[in-house]
């Protein structure tokens, strides 16, 4: 397994190749989330890129940028078990060099409401990164997980809209035995807040179980079965329950299929973000592919 510091480099690893090239993007101290995203790129394609970059163009001021999660000796050990052949690990500097300034910036509900609201330029910074990944690494394949179902949305948008030749994989949530979504960030939760933490789980579980009694209908009731469930934890703030366009994210008043029900708290000084899909055969799940691939031109 090759480790890849630099741009240059890693055009001169990608000249050496013949056939497809799956990318996994992280922002690494990887868990099996991001392990599963790389066994399907690792199954589909002949050479596989994973990139581990902490982005700083996402991040906002008062965001952990500084503190986030980092073991990057323990994701290479993870990276070479699964035969992963090049690894690209590019300083800050070396993705924003001195003057950079020119920025994808997505517009509209796709990026301005929900976590774009929550966290203002993040998408800017999501679209600036992952197209400036494409355009190096070049891939024929990405990956990315369903829990940021936002970003997920984001990037297709992107690639459908600038003619990006590569091929979305969108693969399913990964949860812990409870429930909650594996994340990076749970490493942050204490103790007793990890305890709490599957109450996000149990809150979509929740606004499920409130679709399947009533059907298609006015969200009221879930938004009722979602509040009640996490009043149960005091600890847990609120920041928004949501129900969305699967393809446009226009929020939605009544249910319409295909939908996302998103769900953002906060437990003490940590966020946590999870969604359900709303399948237009009137099922739901805790995670599967959102979007139909976008096709490789």
């Amino acid at each position: 397994m090759r480790i890849v510091r630099t741009v240059q480099a890693m055009r001169h690893e990608h000249q050496q190749w013949t056939g497809s090239v799956g990318l996994v993007p992280t922002m690494g101290y990887l868990h099996e989330g991001h392990l599963s995203l790389v066994r399907k790129a690792r199954s589909e394609n002949e050479h596989v890129v994973v990139s581990i970059f902490v982005n700083p163009t996402q991040f906002g001021p008062q965001e952990d940028l500084a503190t986030y999660p980092s073991n990057i000796e323990h994701d290479l050990a993870l990276l070479r078990e699964l035969d992963v052949e090049s690894v690209f690990l590019p300083s800050a500097a070396e993705m924003y060099p001195t003057g950079f300034s020119t920025f994808v910036h997505p517009e509209g509900p796709l990026a301005e409401q929900g976590e774009g609201a929550i966290r203002p330029g993040h998408f800017r910074g999501v679209a600036t990164v992952v197209q400036k990944l494409l355009h190096v690494v070049q891939p024929t394949h990405v990956y990315f997980g369903q829990k940021d179902a936002q970003q997920v949305a984001v990037v297709n948008r992107m690639i459908l809209d600038l003619d990006i030749p590569v091929t979305l994989h969108v693969l399913p949530t990964v949860r812990e035995p409870d429930g909650l979504a594996m994340s990076s960030r749970n490493s942050y939760l204490s103790t007793a807040d990890r305890a709490r933490a599957n109450v996000v789980y149990r809150a979509l579980q929740a606004a499920r179980n409130a679709f399947e009694q009533q059907g298609e209908a006015d969200i009221t009731p879930l938004t009722r079965a979602t509040i009640t469930v996490l009043q149960q934890e005091q600890a847990v703030q609120l920041e928004y329950f949501e129900l969305r366009d699967a393809n446009t994210f226009q929020p939605l008043e009544t249910l319409h299929k295909p939908a996302l029900l998103l769900l953002a708290v906060r437990l003490g000084n940590i966020r946590l973000i999870d969604n359900f899909v709303l399948h237009a055969d009137g099922t739901w799940d805790t995670g599967t592919i959102l979007h139909q691939p976008s096709t490789a031109k």
